[in-house]
């Protein structure tokens, strides 16, 4: 009878470890707002933990997730045994002191790591926090234009250090500062999620236009981290459980429909962008910046999955009557095709 019940699990684990999660875009937007410590998000054995936790929330809740060993008692036991071993001799006293000591220090030091990620969880809280609130502040039609205007800019200082916190705590620094070592870097860093946010905070906070509508991203950014930071960390406070419970559990079920909505702000604000080369604010510089930025969130696997869905509604309904009325413009749009795919 246990083998009975062991065996949906045994089968579910497989399915699980075949998953194609490469070609799933849920996966790289949960594995980019996973909070873990560098050196912990390199080891596999984490990655195949957080997979399976990905797989049960996605795919089969039915799964059952074993809760991660920390690792340090292995650690302890890889440390003892070479000296187990050489000093044979040694009485049982003078062992079991030793692995005490051992134990201890095993401990605090994989207790300092979590605490620095949790500052690092806090900080980056408080700054998502800010940035929400002037976010709001730079759209509320009431506010006065040399407030709304300082909050503008403002949300994306803070969406722009947000950005550069996490990317850091998920990544880390280069391991050498030559350019080869710089460059392997830079390519895993540049499809994630926070680094795009980084870039895209860094364009309209140097830019010379106030565009409102750029905040659309910011706002569904900030409180999908706001929101899985309270559920995390403030369950047990009367404050939240009373108020702020179920926003934060709609947040939690509707990021799908809240990176839709920011891919669609994303692709109508390029194009808003190109109408205001018409107009007396146009800027060729953040044209450029801003088209290249559309085109890693197209390519990237943590936005490309949705701004992929987008672009072909824009196709099934803009080709039909380019082809139609506008034949002209067949031979511009070629051009644009192969310079967005290459």
């Amino acid at each position: 009878m246990g083998e009975e019940r062991e065996d949906p699990q045994r089968l579910k684990r497989i399915a699980a470890a075949a998953y194609d999660y490469d070609n799933d875009p849920r996966w790289a937007d949960y594995w980019s707002n996973v909070l873990i410590p560098p050196h912990l998000a390199s080891r596999s054995e984490v990655v195949d933990h957080y997979k399976r936790k990905f797989y049960q929330r996605y795919i089969d809740p039915d799964l059952v997730v074993e809760a991660m060993s920390s690792g340090s008692s292995s650690q302890a036991g890889r440390q003892s045994a070479p000296s187990s071993s050489s000093s044979t001799t040694t009485s049982e006293p003078a062992r079991s002191r030793s692995s005490g000591s051992t134990a201890r220090s095993s401990g605090s030091s994989a207790t300092s790591p979590s605490s620095l990620a949790m500052d690092r969880q806090t900080i980056q809280f408080s700054i998502n926090a800010w940035v929400l609130v002037v976010a709001v502040l730079a759209i509320f039609p009431l506010v006065p234009k040399s407030l709304s205007n300082r909050a503008y800019r403002l949300s994306f200082m803070g969406t722009v250090v947000s950005s550069l916190i996490s990317v850091y705590s998920l990544y880390g620094k280069p391991r050498a500062w030559n350019m080869q070592a710089l460059q392997v870097y830079f390519q895993s860093v540049v499809v994630a999620k926070d680094f795009i946010s980084f870039i895209y905070g860094l364009t309209f906070l140097t830019a010379p236009v106030n565009l409102r509508f750029a905040l659309i991203p910011v706002l569904c950014r900030t409180v999908e981290h706001v929101a899985k930071f309270l559920r995390r960390n403030f369950t047990r406070s009367l404050l939240y459980r009373k108020y702020l419970e179920e926003p934060c559990v709609w947040v939690e079920s509707n990021i799908t429909t809240l990176s839709i909505l920011s891919s669609h702000a994303e692709i109508g604000l390029g194009f808003l962008i190109l109408i205001s080369l018409f107009s007396w604010q146009r800027n060729i510089m953040v044209i450029f910046m801003y088209w290249q930025q559309l085109k890693l969130m197209y390519h990237a696997p943590a936005t490309g999955g949705y701004h992929q869905s987008v672009w072909a509604t824009i196709g099934r309904t803009v080709y039909p009557l380019i082809h139609r009325y506008a034949p002209f413009l067949n031979t511009p749009l070629s051009v644009a095709q192969r310079w967005w795919f290459r």
